[in-house]
């Protein structure tokens, strides 16, 4: 903006200069046509140009002759010295109208190197970043109505499950206290599925929002990740999953928010959860490669295309889980898109390696050295 401000100020005084110096130069050149006019008429007709009235000489013709000579090299040669400049300053309000109406697509065609081609070239440059920004608006308008899309039917599927196992229960349509338990454990899991989806939701837009900001602190990963792995142990256990621990106990600290970080190892973790070959084994690997610190979680699972690859980090997709897991709360697809957020945010890097069904999901972030 400020770039174009002042290009526009040094557009409008090199017009004044070039306008004043044209002014300057067609008098000069005007002055000298009518001059030589005059000694020309003189030599040519001295009879008519010569009148005596009452003892003074009064070139009447001469000087009418002289005005007229001077008003036409005047306007000529003004008019062809500015010829180019108002044929510049029209394609440029041409332009501007066609912008003004809409036409994001036009560009104005005046190349040089002078102030006004400076200057198209920056009604260009504004009709770009105009143009990019109704897409992005486009593109952001069409976010929220996948989301709303997306969202309201990943929602619709438990809440009906749900509304379904109640009316059973008030209406008593139950056999015994067995059946009446499983109908409340099945709700139960949908309100968890409910729950998950909503969640993801928050963080997303929150992440998404532009507005977020880390509380970073700096923590030893490799404690962090202990606590992690004993609390999802457990939940791995029950699907018969075995967890594999991969790092060497020694320090490895960084600079990172602590609640956002666990949130993209904790998707990590649960993605392997649901897409591994049951049974089976999750590994989780914790190392230091030069001044960056490599998190990586590995799993076996049914293999994908190149094509499922490039899709597994788009908002909302969602890859066939290896099994039907009941325990475990389906998400909105939103898993993956979260932890790279989160790692982004971090300056970090997050990506996957992928071959033949070995699962190798990773995020690295920069080290911090110890505190002595």
């Amino acid at each position: 903006m400020n770039r174009d401000f002042f290009s526009l100020l040094n557009w409008k005084k090199s017009i004044r200069l070039r306008l004043l110096g044209s002014l300057l130069f067609s008098l000069i050149v005007a002055f000298m046509g009518s001059s030589l006019i005059n000694s020309l008429l003189k030599f040519i007709f001295p009879q008519i140009i010569a009148r005596k009235t009452e003892g003074a000489t009064v070139d009447f013709v001469g000087v009418a002759f002289i005005f007229l000579a001077f008003l036409f090299f005047f306007l000529l040669i003004f008019f062809f010295l500015m010829r180019p400049n108002v044929k510049k300053v029209r394609t440029l309000a041409d332009g501007l109208m066609a912008i003004a109406k809409g036409d994001l697509n036009y560009r104005v065609p005046l190349p040089g190197q002078d102030e006004l081609g400076e200057v198209a070239q920056n009604i260009n440059y504004m009709a770009e970043q105009l143009q990019n920004m109704m897409k992005r608006e486009r593109q952001i308008e069409t976010s929220k109505m996948e989301l709303i899309t997306h969202v309201s039917h990943d929602l619709r599927t438990p809440l009906t499950s749900i509304i379904g196992y109640l009316n059973l229960l008030k209406n008593d349509h139950y056999n015994d206290l067995d059946e009446h338990k499983r109908y409340i454990h099945n709700a139960f899991n949908k309100t968890q599925q409910m729950k998950k989806l909503i969640d993801d939701l928050f963080e997303y837009t929150r992440l998404t929002s532009g507005d977020t900001s880390l509380t970073l602190q700096k923590i030893d990963l490799n404690n962090l990740l202990e606590q992690i792995i004993i609390e999802f142990e457990p939940i791995a256990q029950e699907l018969s999953l075995t967890v594999k621990k991969d790092w060497e106990h020694q320090s490895l600290f960084a600079h990172v928010d602590v609640e956002k970080l666990v949130r993209a190892i904790d998707n990590l973790l649960m993605n392997a959860l649901k897409f591994s070959l049951k049974p089976g084994e999750i590994t989780v690997r914790l190392a230091q490669h030069g001044q960056s610190i490599l998190l990586a979680v590995e799993n076996w699972g049914n293999p994908i295309t190149k094509e499922q690859e490039k899709l597994l980090f788009e908002r909302f997709y969602k890859a066939e889980p290896s099994r039907s897991d009941r325990d475990v709360p389906s998400g909105a697809g939103l898993g993956l898109s979260i932890a790279n957020y989160i790692v982004e945010l971090h300056g970090g890097k997050f990506g996957l390696k992928h071959a033949n069904g070995h699962f190798t999901f990773f995020i690295e972030l920069l080290k911090t050295a110890e505190a002595k």
